[in-house]
């Protein structure tokens, strides 16, 4: 396999006085898609935020292809083509889809560049195409989504994080989504690091998984190996016994840190 292209080493990030990120150490590799797991208030949002420059970290190294970033400005995050797909979507709600679009591309000066990358968005999400004068306010919670996720593709990027992208969409448009995102790893070769509470669907879509505790990284592994294991489906895929998740215990396995 070849280098990483993101390693993250010991990083630890506080709110206040709170350690809400305790050693985390991973890898994405080109071309590869990484779920991290967890449940709310695991430190996986805290992860994006540290990456992507909009929190610094008190300890650890970032590094992307070869150069650590650790504490830079989000906007040079963003030049070295990390892009950042935000929990909640975060669209400008009184723009319009393509001003939305164009305000992805803000780092890029090439304007032929610039255009090639809207028909791509559009060839992956055709509504937009459909709604390009719509203010992005008046989309569904879906057509915002995919709105995030093609402003995030207009940064022409090497790497997207996204932080939950099923967050309140239907089932059938989770399905929708992931099945885009699949799309353009296998065929654009996109990079990912993908936050997800809706594990099913992530570990079917990832090429590797970190499952974050407490702000750790308490178990790591492929994919396929990982919906395989009985802790996953006990504690996340709802598989066998029901139970409050915070009353269990992790088993002991060789996939422990």
């Amino acid at each position: 396999m070849s280098e990483p292209i993101l390693k993250i080493r010991n990083i630890e990030s506080f709110y206040g006085p709170i350690m809400a990120i305790r050693g985390v150490s991973l890898d994405v590799h080109p071309g590869q898609i990484v779920s991290i797991l967890g449940a709310n208030g695991a430190g996986k949002t805290t992860l994006m935020k540290t990456v992507s420059g909009v929190m610094d970290p008190e300890k650890g190294t970032i590094t992307f292809d070869g150069t650590q970033i650790q504490g830079s400005e989000p906007h040079k995050v963003v030049q070295r083509g990390i892009v950042h797909v935000p929990e909640g979507r975060e669209v400008f709600p009184l723009m319009t889809v393509d001003e939305n679009l164009s305000l992805g591309a803000y780092t890029l000066s090439d304007k032929a560049q610039v255009e090639r990358d809207r028909e791509l968005v559009f060839s992956y999400f055709p509504v937009l195409k459909e709604r390009r004068t719509q203010e992005a306010g008046t989309l569904s919670g879906g057509q915002q989504q995919m709105l995030a996720i093609g402003r995030g593709l207009m940064g022409n990027p090497r790497i997207m994080l996204l932080d939950e992208p099923s967050l309140g969409l239907s089932p059938l448009l989770v399905q929708e989504i992931f099945d885009i995102l699949k799309r353009l790893n296998a065929e654009q070769n996109m990079t990912m690091m993908l936050v997800e509470q809706n594990a099913n669907a992530a570990l079917e879509l990832a090429h590797h998984g970190y499952v974050m505790e407490v702000g750790r990284i308490v178990m790591d592994g492929a994919a396929e190996e990982l919906r395989a294991s009985e802790d996953i489906q006990n504690f996340y895929l709802g598989v066998q016994e029901e139970g409050s998740r915070e009353n269990r215990r992790w088993k002991r396995k060789k996939t422990w840190r």
